[in-house]
């Protein structure tokens, strides 16, 4: 680790984006000023936020503070994920091929298909009668 204070990471999901700052602490991570048990009750959205640090053992060794806009929760917290993956790299180049592994370093590229005229949903078309 270099004598920087912190390391930024940027974390994308559907529309949702995070921006990480990875420092050294003793576990606390606060997402838009508040602390991540507040913001996210859910114990599965935790944990999807947690698993890069559980992945490579840094779970007490580091706080972090996030800033997540857009999406919905689900989406933030796959954000924020990809976030504190893409810092952990930063801060230590030797994390990646562990992180890759368990594909937190993978931008999940799926959104939600555009309506398309004509039809009622993007590939939902009325009923059609024969008879």
């Amino acid at each position: 680790m270099s004598e920087q204070a912190y390391f930024r990471g940027t974390g994308r999901r559907k529309t949702a984006v995070a921006q990480v700052k990875l420092m050294t602490g003793k576990g606390a991570i606060i997402v838009n000023g508040k602390p991540l048990e507040e913001v996210f009750g859910i114990e599965r959205l935790q944990a999807t936020i947690l698993e890069p640090f559980k992945v490579t053992d840094t779970s007490n060794k580091l706080s972090a503070v996030v800033k997540v806009t857009g999406g919905g929760i689900v989406a933030q917290a796959g954000a924020i994920s990809h976030g504190i993956s893409r810092a952990l790299v930063r801060m230590d180049e030797s994390l990646r091929t562990q992180l890759r592994s368990y594909g937190l370093l993978t931008r999940d590229s799926r959104v939600k298909e555009r309506k398309k005229y004509g039809l009622r949903k993007a590939r939902k078309a009325r009923q059609y009668r024969k008879r």
